[in-house]
């Protein structure tokens, strides 16, 4: 297994973030196996969609709809409406698992790895990237 930690900037806005080159930087050359990301923060999470064709700003609309930005959550520290970015996580997971062939990903022919962020109160993300393979 191989595993690398790397940070990205989300800035000080809710954001779908491409991370697919990234990705695949890191499994060029590794063969045939998996890819796991997982984010270890409490409020972001991954999600593999098309992007570039309205489908990341619809998410946000979408997680905007089901997760509003109000006063009902009880968890209230930070930017209003901050605790639907800690109830996120249970619809945009912290982790996703790609299959890798031949250094690869194995990614449908529209789908992008993407970081989620609702929290405007933290600008850096961090990524585990994990390779287990041969």
């Amino acid at each position: 297994m191989h595993s690398e930690t790397r940070s990205f900037r989300t800035g000080a806005h809710e954001v779908v973030l491409d991370i697919t080159r990234w990705a695949a930087d890191f499994v060029a050359d590794r063969g045939d196996g998996l890819l796991h990301l997982f984010v270890p923060h409490a409020t972001a999470g991954i999600a593999i969609i098309e992007t570039g064709a309205g489908s990341d700003d619809d998410l946000l609309a979408a997680l905007d709809d089901l997760l509003p930005k109000d006063d009902r959550w009880r968890h209230r520290h930070g930017s209003p409406g901050h605790g639907r970015s800690h109830v996120m996580p249970a619809v945009v997971p912290p982790y996703a698992s790609v299959p890798v062939l031949d250094g690869r990903l194995a990614l449908g022919t529209w789908q992008s790895i993407c970081l989620v962020d609702l929290n405007v109160d933290n600008e850096t993300r961090d990524v585990r990237f994990s390779f287990l393979g041969g």
